[in-house]
């Protein structure tokens, strides 16, 4: 995100491979002198939304990670090669105990928050075992439950002297797994595991929600947030990396609407934009725009506690309904690829096999949709379906796929569904109240491995608004938790997603590219493989 969490907010998504990527072929003059660095270095981007929370604790999406890993640091940042290196992040150096289950961190010394406190492991401990207290309520704190005892803890069977984190000086912060988990050293790059200061966070219970109160530790601090409007950063002075940082300042405007930032990036107000729907393949054609894959998965959620949409066969239809080549070749038109089942190709780079290619593909054709409604409809004991309304976050590319599906579920289903749509803070805290019957949804990878998609819907997950659980789905998810065995992983995994699809509270819609346009001038951007962009080491040249 998530949502997708982890999520961006319009079709735009992130690309796979690791690259220093560049629309166009800047660099180096026609005389071919060298090009230099440009007195001024600001990069200007478009948020399009709020953020809904710079609180590593309760983020749970895109528009706001994309802000944190600029502002905060956690023990890995992965480096310019999209990989873990010893001494990329806050951590110098770690051990492995053999049995995989012990981790221990030396963190670098001198590191300092914005306030001008030292970073300790003091702050890794406390901000982990914020993210676990059930009083903080974090949608992600199961991201922390491969620690022992982190579950029971946040669950309220567990103290939090029990948990398995504890600094043991100012610089060691030992962790003890509940088994081997092989992607843990990448999860401690993601936002929700990086630290804040203690004393800043109990002495301000807002303290993540204006500039003026926020202190950081990473590459730039947050010097302006002009809420619903902009976020400026500028570049931290006391970062350890801080040679390495060579923009001044990253601004992040909100326009939420696709016409407007491409005419702003037109005239050069902004340095990376997406393009508009309707120019994104003439743009990728003419070369000025650059799509290409992504470990996300864009779709439509049911909730599964209200009707129709309790019933599996009328889940079924609505997503065999969709046309997804259709949608693709005639709406988003930005190489994505159609998605009958939730793992996105190229996610299990660890696993010696392709997760997707193992499981195939779920999702029924429009040609099944219209028996799996009349099954659905003949449990249901109903003639006809109750009124039906798909909710949608707010943003011209959402409206045209929903409109563009609103017509396939009457031409496959003759069926008719109300749209409607809310501003992203609204739209995730209607979802997190459960109050809509469909509603869009994407998810990014946090970090390589399936089980960023797999255990997204264990029952009463954080991030789980569908409603729906299985306890044999669990089971495997705590199954495949539970080993490093990579056999065993994999094969509880694919049964896991056979239930899932098979319960379908899902319709898997398309998997993501990211189509974005960026000026010759700007160098150095990064974008991972897991799904996250860094700017620490971009420039304009």
């Amino acid at each position: 995100m998530k949502k997708a969490n982890k999520w961006l907010a319009l079709m735009i998504a992130i690309i796979m491979v690791a690259s220093v990527g560049l629309v166009g072929c800047g660099g180096g003059s026609s005389t071919g002198e060298k090009a230099q660095p440009a007195k001024e270095q600001v990069l200007k981007l478009n948020a399009r939304t709020e953020p809904p929370s710079l609180d590593p604790a309760t983020a749970t999406d895109s528009t706001s990670g994309d802000i944190l890993r600029e502002v905060m640091e956690g023990l890995v940042r992965l480096n310019e090669k999209s990989q873990v290196e010893k001494g990329s992040g806050v951590a110098e150096d770690w051990t492995i105990s053999e049995d995989g289950l012990k981790y221990t961190f030396k963190l670098k010394k001198g590191l300092k928050w914005t306030n001008g406190d030292p970073v300790t492991a003091h702050d890794f401990e406390y901000a982990w075992k914020r993210v676990l207290d059930p009083k903080t309520a974090a949608d992600y704190a199961y991201q922390l439950f491969y620690i022992k005892n982190a579950e029971e803890y946040n669950a309220g069977k567990a103290k939090a002297e029990d948990v398995g984190v504890k600094a043991t000086d100012d610089y060691t912060l030992e962790v003890e797994l509940k088994a081997p988990t092989p992607y843990f050293l990448q999860l401690t790059a993601f936002y929700t595991l990086m630290p804040v200061n203690k004393k800043v966070v109990e002495a301000n219970k807002n303290w993540a929600a204006e500039a003026s109160t926020y202190v950081s530790n990473g590459p730039f601090k947050l010097t302006k947030w002009e809420h619903d409007k902009e976020v400026v950063l500028e570049k931290n002075p006391d970062y350890w990396n801080k040679d390495k940082v060579k923009l001044n300042k990253i601004t992040w405007a909100m326009i939420n609407d696709e016409n407007t930032e491409y005419q702003l990036y037109q005239n050069n107000q902004f340095d990376i934009a997406a393009p508009p729907t309707e120019l994104t393949k003439e743009l990728i054609d003419k070369g000025e725009a650059k799509a290409e894959p992504i470990l996300g998965n864009y779709w439509y959620q049911f909730n599964v506690k209200k009707p129709p949409f309790n019933n599996k066969y009328i889940r079924q239809a609505f997503a065999a309904a969709i046309d997804r080549e259709a949608l693709i070749n005639n709406v988003t038109k930005g190489g994505q690829i159609p998605a009958y089942a939730l793992v996105p190709p190229n996610a299990s780079p660890d696993m010696g096999a392709d997760f997707r290619k193992e499981n195939g593909d779920f999702v029924k054709k429009p040609a099944d949709a219209k028996a799996l409604l009349q099954k659905g409809l003949q449990e249901l004991g109903l003639k006809t379906l109750p009124k039906v309304t798909l909710l949608y976050n707010t943003s011209e590319g959402h409206k045209k796929i929903a409109e563009a599906i609103q017509a396939m579920w009457k031409q496959n289903l003759g069926v008719d569904v109300e749209l409607k749509n809310q501003e992203w803070k609204v739209y995730l805290n209607t979802l997190n109240a459960g109050d809509f019957q469909i509603s869009r949804m994407g998810w990014l990878a946090d970090y390589m491995d399936p089980m960023t998609f797999i255990d997204y819907f264990v029952t009463n997950g954080g991030n789980n608004n569908t409603g729906w659980g299985n306890k044999e789905y669990d089971a495997l998810v705590q199954q495949a938790k539970s080993t490093g065995d990579q056999k065993v992983r994999m094969d509880a995994m694919l049964k896991a997603e056979k239930i899932l699809m098979d319960e379908m509270p899902i319709a898997p819609i398309y998997y993501y590219t990211r189509v974005y346009m960026q000026k010759d001038n700007v160098k150095g951007v990064v974008r991972h493989a897991d799904g996250t962009t860094e700017y620490a080491w971009a420039y304009i040249e």
